[in-house]
């Protein structure tokens, strides 16, 4: 997604709660309900991708197509929230499925859970380069579940920090020649910085902070991948760094907006996914991009939220052999033609583009590059993370700009998202 109004962002996770990028407010290309139905020599695929990435993915379809496959893919870009409200009604009606979908990460064990997945593993064998060996690993393994492959990744999005270089070298010259930014030297930096009223930190979206945090605390969402346990130190630590940074006056402030602050120089860190990057290059100043802000200046321990836009099959009794030998035949075309993705701000996940030296050159090719920063990705994908993320979608900011409590954060989400899922598996 590329938005520039944080209050649009805040509007649109209501939405989007897996994730924000590629969510967008385009019509889908098919330009009516009824045309995403496909021929029997067409591959029907649906797509969340509705902002600008929605042109990044029909350029590569067109391209695909270009190579005259037996099967030619049809994109069809919906609203994210009109599409998974879709995918259920089709798959159980076994009417108008799609034949290919891209899903985000976390709902793939929900999915597969409720018995609306193809695996994979039959179609995998005369494609012996989809492999774990040639993705990168975290992307890469969300999609195996009970020893069997339900989803190839397109990519693997993070949250990172941009940062005004030349504020950087004045506040705080030597703090990223480790290439971390801790939150010791957010505040010492804001501090220094307060004088010449330039924040230190634009305070954005929340939830993959608080949840790069809550790890880096030793957190974890769920100990059995089912009930939440939120309501502890590591959560409330959390929630109260960002209050305590918020109160010293070193950060953004409620109603601003930090994206505009920070292209227009005032705000020294800001951190945000990679999606951003096409935005931020409208800023008149040298900056660059790192990791998420950190406890610690280990990188071993350092912790970058990401979620991944993932290829699925959902059952479908007509879907031919011929037809699931024309996906596969598209998904072994995109491990090697990724470059367009990535010029959408994106990372694929296909290590193919190591080799590419203008992918290399990409800011957000740092997280990828070297094997180290590989093992920072971290997809939260707890079963219930939508909860999790709806939750703090609705209160953290409350909390931080002083409308609600810290010490009600932990427990009020622990008692909603239980609930939640009580009532989900109640149901069942």
């Amino acid at each position: 997604m590329r938005v520039k109004k944080f209050a649009s962002i805040v509007l649109m996770v209501g939405v989007c709660v897996s994730i924000l990028a590629g969510c967008g407010n385009s019509s889908d290309d098919s330009k009516s309900s009824g045309s995403s139905k496909g021929g029997s020599n067409e591959i029907v695929f649906w797509n969340p991708f509705t902002g600008p990435d929605g042109s990044n993915i029909k350029a590569m379809v067109d391209e695909y197509n270009k190579t005259n496959p037996e099967f030619k893919v049809k994109n069809v870009s919906m609203k994210e929230g009109d599409m998974y409200t879709k995918i259920p009604t089709v798959v159980n009606s076994g009417k108008n499925i799609p034949d290919l979908n891209i899903i985000h990460a976390e709902r793939i064990k929900q999915y597969k859970d409720n018995d609306m997945l193809q695996a994979y593993d039959d179609a995998l064998t005369d494609y012996p380069e989809i492999k774990a060996e040639n993705y990168v690993p975290e992307s890469w393994n969300i999609g195996d579940l009970d020893g069997s492959r339900y989803s190839v990744p397109l990519d693997i999005h993070t949250s990172g920090t941009y940062y005004n270089k030349e504020l950087v070298e004045k506040y705080t010259p030597n703090a990223l020649d480790d290439n971390i930014i801790t939150y010791d030297e957010i505040k010492e930096a804001g501090e220094k910085a307060q004088k010449d009223d330039v924040s230190a930190l634009g305070v954005t979206w929340m939830k993959p902070i608080l949840l790069s945090l809550y790890k880096q605390h030793g957190g974890e969402l769920s100990s059995d991948g089912i009930d939440p346990t939120l309501d502890n130190s590591a959560m409330e630590d959390s929630i109260a760094l960002w209050k305590e940074l918020y109160d010293s006056g070193i950060t953004t402030k409620d109603g601003e907006d930090p994206y505009q602050l920070f292209v227009a120089g005032k705000v020294m860190f800001y951190p945000e996914g990679i999606w951003m990057r096409n935005d931020v290059n409208e800023a008149q100043f040298d900056w660059g991009l790192t990791n998420a802000p950190q406890i610690s200046d280990d990188l071993s321990k350092a912790v970058n939220w990401s979620s991944s836009h993932q290829f699925v099959m959902f059952k479908n009794e007509n879907r031919s052999d011929e037809k699931t030998k024309g996906i596969m035949d598209f998904l072994e075309w995109v491990r090697t033609n990724s470059l367009e993705w990535a010029k959408a701000g994106q990372n694929p996940a296909t290590l193919d583009l190591l080799n590419n030296d203008e992918y290399l050159e990409m800011p957000q090719s740092m997280f990828i590059n070297d094997p180290a920063m590989q093992e920072t990705l971290t997809i939260f994908d707890y079963k219930y993370n939508g909860y999790v993320s709806e939750y703090m979608d609705a209160h953290a900011l409350d909390v931080i700009f002083g409308k609600a409590e810290v010490s009600d954060f932990a427990p009020s989400m622990q008692k909603e998202v239980a609930d939640k899922v009580a009532k989900d598996n109640s149901n069942k």
